[in-house]
């Protein structure tokens, strides 16, 4: 895979073992990552950081309110730039079309693949 210019991420997940797994697979990608376990902290991040941010990933069902598809509904309505990947295990997940949707299960390697994928379309201009 092609070297790309350092990007800023946040995972958004409650288990912090695939908080983990998902912001090393990201690392390893070249993508600085910050994390965070509550919808309510990604919020922070996202009112100072949202500018500088490129990729948000989030669960769906996060342990306390908001959950993931409240946060990023809040994140893209501030920052249309930013790339949002809602992961669940649930099969009929409404979300707005500018927001992405995994279902898991899958691989960090699928994630990494439709992240990266989703950094480089946007830093190219092509959505």
């Amino acid at each position: 895979m092609q070297s790309r210019a350092p990007s800023l991420a946040m995972v958004v997940e409650d288990d912090t073992l695939q908080r983990e797994t998902l912001a090393d697979a990201l690392a390893r990608e070249n993508i600085d990552v910050i994390q965070c376990s509550s919808a309510a902290a990604a919020e922070l991040v996202v009112a100072r950081l949202g500018t500088e941010l490129r990729l948000l990933v989030t669960d769906l069902w996060l342990s306390n309110a908001p959950d993931g598809a409240e946060l990023a509904r809040f994140a893209k309505e501030r920052h249309p730039h930013l790339c949002v990947v809602v992961v669940s295990g649930d099969e009929d997940v409404q979300l707005p079309g500018s927001i992405h949707f995994l279902r898991k299960p899958y691989q960090p390697a699928d994630l990494v693949r439709a992240t990266t994928s989703l950094i480089d379309m946007r830093q190219a201009g092509a959505i």
